[in-house]
């Protein structure tokens, strides 16, 4: 049984609850950071905190989280589930007062807690063969920048896509790719390039992102970072995806059409093993 880490104290899974109030349950007034875990250490730790301290300011959630010791209480919760390989789930919501649209009075205690899941990060074997990936409608929110728990539409893309027989799905206005459903999207174009789509309220600022562009930087490749369409990534030589579960993962169909060769890239496969490698250095 997994031990997790609510509101201050480290307790055993089923002894962690929350109030039937909380403004996460009632209105997903809340934000959360998924954090990897190699080899024992969490990935990228600044950047996760960063863009958690900015979604709180964006959705004026009062919560100083200087006033905690998040590497050490993390560090903690690695240890006690013996976690060598993973994630670490970290929420935190406005806090519990009487169901009202309008927020709570100032001072309200937020609701914190996080947890561990075991997974395979490295040997994946997603990255062996590839995505499959199918194409919908962006029908989200219009602030996709701050990182809340308003999941429910991409939950429901990827239910589509696993009835679809496939692995995912990018989302889509007009003709335009936006985002995966919990991924950044990425192709190489047939010179060599590297598209991302631009940051604004449209995608998160995913961290795994941010490193990958560094990395493509360091490595000579030369990255853009603009809109892309449906038709311009099918016709890509390469095509991936970026995520704190995934790191750099291949895609190798899209809406039933190649891309490529219908094999993982080898420039896709190649910033993989960069970034795993960046990963296991931050230790």
């Amino acid at each position: 049984m997994r031990t997790v880490y609510i509101n201050g104290q480290f307790v055993a899974e089923d002894a962690a609850h929350v109030s039937i109030f909380d403004r996460g349950l009632l209105f997903a007034d809340a934000v959360y950071e998924v954090f990897s875990v190699l080899d024992g250490r969490i990935i990228d730790y600044a950047a996760h905190m960063m863009r958690l301290e900015r979604s709180l300011a964006e959705m004026t959630i009062d919560h100083d989280c200087s006033a905690t010791d998040w590497p050490g209480l993390l560090a903690a919760l690695i240890e006690r589930n013996a976690l060598t390989e993973g994630t670490i789930y970290l929420q935190i919501s406005r806090g519990a007062a009487d169901r009202d649209f309008l927020f709570p009075k100032a001072g309200t205690p937020a609701t914190v807690f996080a947890f561990t899941q075991a997974r395979a990060l490295v040997f994946n074997p997603m990255a062996e063969r590839g995505m499959r990936i199918i194409t919908r409608p962006d029908r989200r929110w219009g602030r996709r920048d701050i990182k809340t728990v308003q999941l429910l539409y991409a939950s429901m893309m990827k239910m589509e896509a696993k009835a679809a027989g496939v692995d995912d799905c990018w989302l889509v206005e007009g003709d335009v790719i936006t985002e995966g459903t919990s991924q950044n999207a990425c192709i190489i174009t047939p010179n060599g390039h590297l598209v991302t789509r631009d940051l604004g309220h449209h995608i998160l600022p995913g961290v795994t992102r941010l490193s990958l562009i560094d990395i493509a930087r360091a490595s000579g490749i030369t990255v853009e970072e603009r809109p892309f369409t449906i038709a311009e990534a099918q016709g890509a030589a390469e095509a991936f995806v970026t995520s704190a579960s995934l790191f750099v993962m291949p895609v190798v169909e899209i809406d039933g059409l190649s891309v490529g060769d219908g094999r993982p890239g080898f420039e896709t496969m190649a910033l993989r093993r960069a970034y795993i490698e960046h990963a296991r250095a931050q230790g």
